[in-house]
């Protein structure tokens, strides 16, 4: 938890400028509905290099100096807050139609390179927009700018995942289409970005067949927290020793009704169900807004001769 892990003490930077420190900084923006002006201090009154041992007591951690039940509070404290901001995000985000996806896995997994072949193949039927996080460098951001789809970099220094006050910051910046899908590409980490709402529709959770097959059982919580887990680089498991139908049945141990789809980015494979998916969730996301549906004057057949 972002609580203990000692992350959030590096500079946040948006697009290169800076948006504070980490998980204690103020704002006096960020006006889509909300008023940021305030001090963003989670109580974080400890010392993130003391020795962690995880796993211990009420909190799942153990750092010297601190109590239970004080690790409990800030932990609580924290998620709370994000909890208000992620809300207004999602609010934001039902109001215009917007589908958002909080794609999440550790790095490595091929998520930009899924999120640009996706890109590329949905091409001018959907409008769409990236959030980008990183902890440092715009490689990923620039990688999507050039399928000619506007991105925005979120780097979060220290931080192991984005919140949502940071997105919520984007959202301001980046000023999404009504009715777009927007992908936020979280930073490659399974632990922290579980438990941090971002306000979207849904987390999806891309696992490579080049890690471990067990990963829905050691990171339980991202997995049980996805709507969608996308095995993903399929066209390599010739190549390897990965037990797919092993992978499946940990990840339904954890989510039993979590919806799993098998794609290859490079070939191709199952990118079609993978589309289909978001067109399906997007569809619901705009049909739940009356003001993106046709007026009765439009759907009405002219008579004029």
């Amino acid at each position: 938890m972002c609580s203990v892990c000692g992350c959030g003490e590096g500079e946040v930077r948006l697009e290169g400028k800076p948006v504070g420190e980490g998980h204690a900084h103020s704002h006096h923006h960020h006006h889509h509905g909300h008023d940021h002006a305030h001090d963003h201090d989670h109580g974080h009154d400890h010392d993130h290099n003391l020795g962690h041992h995880y796993g211990q007591g009420a909190a799942g951690t153990s750092v010297p100096g601190m109590s239970q039940s004080r690790l409990v509070q800030i932990e609580q404290d924290i998620l709370a807050k994000n909890a208000r901001y992620a809300n207004i995000n999602r609010q934001h985000f039902e109001d215009r139609g917007i589908l958002a996806l909080n794609l999440v896995s550790s790095p490595g997994s091929g998520k930009t390179t899924l999120l640009c072949r996706t890109i590329e193949m949905l091409d001018a039927r959907l409008p769409m927009a990236v959030i980008e996080g990183d902890q440092q460098t715009s490689a990923d951001a620039e990688r999507i700018r050039q399928t000619g789809v506007r991105a925005l970099q979120i780097n979060t220094g220290k931080g192991c995942h984005l919140d949502g006050h940071m997105v919520g910051h984007a959202i301001e910046d980046l000023q999404p289409e009504d009715g777009s899908v927007m992908f936020i590409e979280n930073v490659g980490n399974l632990v922290c970005p579980a438990a941090f709402d971002l306000g979207e529709y849904a987390k999806v959770a891309i696992l490579s067949v080049t890690e471990g097959e067990d990963k829905p059982i050691k990171y339980p919580d991202m997995f049980a927290a996805a709507q969608l887990v996308i095995l993903s680089k399929i066209d390599l498991l010739p190549h390897l020793d990965f037990d797919v139908d092993a992978c499946i049945a940990y990840a339904r141990q954890v989510n039993p009704g979590v919806k799993i789809l098998q794609v290859s980015a490079r070939t191709g494979e199952g990118m079609a169900a993978w589309l289909a998916w978001i067109e399906a969730a997007r569809a619901m996301q705009v049909a739940g807004n009356p003001r993106l549906q046709p007026s009765q004057q439009d759907a009405t057949p002219s008579h004029t001769a």
